[in-house]
């Protein structure tokens, strides 16, 4: 049984309401609607924290124009709901450009494997002509760009030409992009050197970087990269940003199952830490393999669970699982309202890819990480996690590896059965990722500088 403690902690340290509250309390800092462009990437783990992000620009008084493709539209429907009645959010809308590689009507990397990348960072790049001539005809163009980190290489030269300025994104954490650009630090796959040569450097060139991460997390990760790779000090951490609360709408989309009834079922469980979630993100699809060893654990395990399905898994849940454990766990094949499940406190431990937004959503929800990490940062941010701060379990490895089923329902067993080391050391990183966010803590004071700095540049 979990101990008294941490139930006594997960209980009171539960996020609870709108704590993007935190954040928010800046308010207007008074400089003005001074105006910036930002450029998300098209992809839901890139788009999702960009929004977040621009809603700390607003609530600091700048005002933001978003370029987006018409398909991408609906994820900024809880940004722009909220600031409704304000001139200080608009949207460039521009056709998604055509590629030969991405068929007609896809204009987002939703469900499309990581290797598609670079692909969808070719067709974004053609649309520097438009914008282009949108800023020499707009009567009050933006005085800087926020792109993605992922598209630094061509609006670099596109801000340099327009002789403004240009900051970078990054929804990975310092520690992640370190061995990316750091020669002999560890040796990287052919494909992973040229991304990192076509993004990550890029992005270290640009005028400014932005980090959704947080200076007691990865502070000293920072400075190597200011030392070493940048020729200023204008570094900002300024995460974890928490999710926009916006009333109707569900971040990312509509769930396959009604997010109340994902609700009302985990409310039923009746005990703190007592259920699973396992979601991968939305591009991972597991293959036939992978899904029945996860569903031979889960049901071994005899643990309470939910679990999410997207992409060509969906299609092979083993038959029959569903009904022999009807009343155990919830499967929703499709979008999932993970922050949603996430914060509730019978949600005990959280079976992931170990994607950067992932891991700052489950550490922020009060939930033990079991880290399967399958590609890119993957790696990096479990042996951060695991290894070196001792906050998460290693649960597997690999993005074909098939785990053994009677390891892994032990795992899972034990994640919300047991008084584990790690939960303790990661609540105490929780708490620290929280006062980092609250007035005067090191990301919210990050924030009010940008905007400072932002609120500087006139063109």
């Amino acid at each position: 049984m979990v101990t008294n403690a941490i139930m006594e902690a997960k209980t009171h340290m539960k996020p609870q309401g709108d704590i993007g509250n935190m954040q928010a309390a800046a308010g207007d800092l008074g400089n003005g609607a001074v105006h910036i462009l930002t450029i998300p990437f098209p992809a839901a783990g890139h788009i999702l924290p960009h929004i977040d992000f621009i809603h700390q620009l607003l609530l600091r008084g700048l005002k933001v124009t978003i370029l987006v493709t018409p398909k991408n539209l609906h994820f900024l429907n809880p940004i722009l709901s909220l600031y409704s009645s304000s001139n200080n959010v608009e949207t460039l809308v521009l056709p998604f450009p055509s590629h030969p590689s991405i068929p007609p009507g896809v204009e987002n990397m939703v469900g499309f494997p990581i290797s598609f990348g670079p692909i969808f960072m070719e067709a974004m790049a053609e649309l520097y002509n438009p914008l282009f001539q949108w800023f020499q005809t707009h009567p009050s163009p933006p005085v800087a760009i926020i792109s993605d980190m992922l598209l630094s290489s061509w609006v670099n030269t596109l801000s340099s030409n327009l002789n403004i300025h240009h900051l970078t994104f990054m929804v990975t954490n310092a520690n992640s992009t370190l061995p990316l650009v750091r020669k002999g630090m560890k040796k990287l796959s052919p494909s992973i050197e040229q991304f990192a040569k076509n993004a990550v450097v890029p992005s270290l060139k640009s005028w400014g970087i932005i980090f959704n991460t947080f200076l007691e997390l990865d502070g000293d990760k920072m400075e190597i990269i200011k030392e070493e790779f940048t020729e200023h000090d204008r570094l900002w951490a300024i995460g974890p940003l928490l999710p926009i609360k916006a009333a109707n709408n569900e971040r990312g989309g509509p769930s396959s199952i009604p997010r109340d009834e994902v609700i009302a079922w985990l409310d039923s469980c009746n005990r703190v830490n007592s259920v699973v979630f396992i979601g991968f993100g939305s591009q991972i699809s597991l293959t036939k393999l992978q899904m029945e060893a996860i569903a031979s654990a889960l049901e071994e395990s005899r643990v309470r669970f939910i679990w999410g399905i997207k992409g060509d898994s969906q299609n092979m849940v083993p038959l029959g699982f569903e009904d022999r454990l009807a009343g155990k766990g919830v499967v929703i094949k499709g979008w999932v309202p993970q922050q949603a499940i996430l914060d509730h406190q019978a949600v005990g431990s959280y079976l992931t890819h170990c994607g950067w937004n992932s891991a700052l959503e489950g550490l922020l929800g009060g939930a033990l990480l079991l880290a399967w990490p399958m590609q890119v940062d993957h790696f990096d941010n479990t042996n951060l996690l695991v290894d070196e701060l001792g906050v998460a379990i290693r649960a597997c490895e690999g993005l074909t590896t098939v785990p053994d089923p009677n390891k892994l329902a032990r795992v899972l067993s034990k994640s919300v059965s047991a008084d584990q080391p790690e939960r303790a050391r990661a609540m105490k990183l929780r708490q620290a990722a929280l006062d980092a966010i609250q007035m005067h803590g090191s990301s919210y004071t990050a924030l009010n500088s940008l905007v400072e700095t932002l609120s500087c540049i006139r063109k």
